[in-house]
Formats: C-alpha cells, structure tokens, sequence
C-alpha cells in the first residue's frame, strides 16, 4: 500500500469529503478518487461507503485510516534518524487555540520562541467532537473538555494535558454576592446567565449546574467571546461561567471572580496533534514551550495579557 493513499482516507474521514480533501491538498476531486480506488484495489474489504452525496469510511476504512497515523510517524521518524532535516526550509510550525487560550498564551509562547521556529497561528472556537478535526490543518491545537465530555479519540490524536483550570462566577463587582466569599448553587438560583453558544463546551457547565439546582437556568445571552461576556456582565445584565486563568485579566473595573462553595468546576485545556506531526523536532520545542507558557500563567494567571 502507498502511504500516500493512506493518508488520503485519514484526510477523508477528518475533512468529511472529497472535494475537500480535494481542496486542501491542492489537487483535483478526480485525483483524489483515482487514488482511493487504487487503494481499494488492493483491499478485500469495501473501505468507503456512499451516504446521499457523501462518501465515508467503512469500519475497514476506519482501521487503514488509523493504521495510516503509525505509518507517518514511523517515515518521519525514519528520516530523523537518517539526518533528514525536518526543519530545512521554512516550514512553519502551525497552531490553532480557541480564543481565551490563544488570549493567554499566544503573546508569551511568541515572546519566548523568539521567532526560531517560526509559528503561524489560528483561533478556532469549534464544538467538542470538532477538535480532533483540526488536527488535519494544525501541527498542535488547543483544545478544551469536561470532566464529563468523551475523551479525546486516541486511535486519531495524541492529547497532551496543558491545564486543569477551576471555572468561576463572573459576576458584577456591585452585585450582592460579589462581597462574599462563600457562595453557594442556590444563591445563583434567580439569576440570568451568559452561555456560550450550544454544542460548545461550557455550555456544558450551565447544563450542569441546572441539573444540579433541578431548574433549567434562565440564558438571557449566548457569546463565545469571555471579553464581550465580560462587559454583559459589567453592565449588571447577567451572570456567567468563566475560567479562572484565562479569565482572571478580566475581572477588572467592575467584574468579580467567585467560585462555588459546593460544586466543583473545572475545564481540561489540552494540545492535540497527530503522532507523525510530533515527530518534527520544531514541534516538540513548540509543544514544550506552550507547556512552560501554560505552567506559568497556573501559577500566576496575573502574568497573562491585559
């Protein structure tokens, strides 16, 4: 089997469909089919399936795909060790981070490399099941979970634990329970809330809390953004749930941080990436850095950009 057609079906499954794969390859959607029939040729077993218009993998396609994952690591490793320079030429290392961590960690893991390697960065604020997907186009992403959100899939991506970060109560600096250290679910019971928007992680927090409080929360606000939710909450129209590292610059000028006495919050931020991509000496020093950056701004959140 070619490595190249396998990694074709590993780009099938992540982008969801020819044309696409088509795309980010810069080749035609015919090329891309050639080469997937030339694959499957050489496989007993049917390894893509039509659903409507879509073409996905079956269970065996899922499997070559996997398998495809060592494959690349095991050539890039190869070539490492014959003293290929993996790093020759100007290959950036490229980096993608939903928002407040690429707020926190983007300026000092810049600072700190220095330009050497170079980095090109994204922000992509996507749903739970989306971030192993954008392992495709990113070299390390920056993710987040729940405690109970489904683990990373480990037969896709590696997970690297960045930080364990407590969520807090933003809340205005004039509202009766910013004064308080202990406060309490049952406080919080008639108050309006700023939720990011469905399907995203933290909403899985108010989901959380309103089974807990046994009354759905009343969501006046859906934003993604913590600095836009922040001034919502200056402005006294709500409430919400944030994390207390990244969101610490925040809670300025009329916003308070406080946590709950009696549920246990906390997000998972961790870096994403394909095993043949952490084959790359560049990458490692990347991954190492934002480990560093991450170890720091736990320690000390007030470190983090203003």
């Amino acid at each position: 089997m070619d490595p190249h057609h396998l990694r074709l079906l590993r780009e099938l499954r992540d982008r969801g469909s020819v044309a696409a794969v088509a795309a980010a390859l810069g080749i035609s959607a015919s090329a891309v089919s050639q080469q997937l029939a030339t694959l499957q040729s050489a496989v007993a077993l049917p390894l893509t399936v039509r659903r409507g218009r879509v073409l996905i993998l079956t269970t065996a396609g899922e499997a070559l795909a996997a398998a495809s994952i060592r494959v690349d690591e095991a050539l890039t490793a190869a070539r490492d060790a014959i003293g290929e320079l993996l790093d020759a030429g100007d290959r950036p290392v490229r980096v993608s981070s939903f928002n407040s961590a690429g707020l926190a960690l983007f300026g000092p893991l810049l600072r700190e490399l220095d330009g050497s390697p170079a980095v090109r960065l994204a922000d992509a604020d996507v749903p739970h099941r989306d971030f192993p997907g954008l392992t495709a186009d990113h070299d390390l992403v920056i993710a987040h979970r729940l405690a109970h959100d489904a683990p990373w899939p480990a037969d896709r991506v590696v997970a690297i634990p960045l930080v364990e970060e407590p969520l807090d109560i933003a809340l205005p600096a004039d509202h009766p329970l910013a004064g308080r250290t202990d406060i309490r679910l049952a406080d919080l019971r008639d108050e309006e809330w700023v939720s990011v928007h469905e399907g995203f992680p933290l909403a899985g927090v108010l989901e959380h809390l309103a089974a807990l409080s046994g009354s759905p929360l009343r969501i006046a606000h859906r934003i993604n953004e913590f600095s836009v939710t922040a001034e919502v909450v200056r402005a006294g129209a709500a409430i919400a749930v944030m994390p207390r590292a990244t969101a610490t610059p925040l809670a300025v000028d009329g916003l308070v941080l406080r946590p709950l006495s009696d549920v246990d919050l906390v997000r998972h931020v961790d870096v994403l990436a394909r095993p043949d991509a952490l084959a790359y000496t560049s990458v490692r020093r990347v991954l190492r850095t934002l480990q560093d950056v991450a170890a720091r701004l736990q320690s000390d959140p007030l470190s983090s950009p203003r």
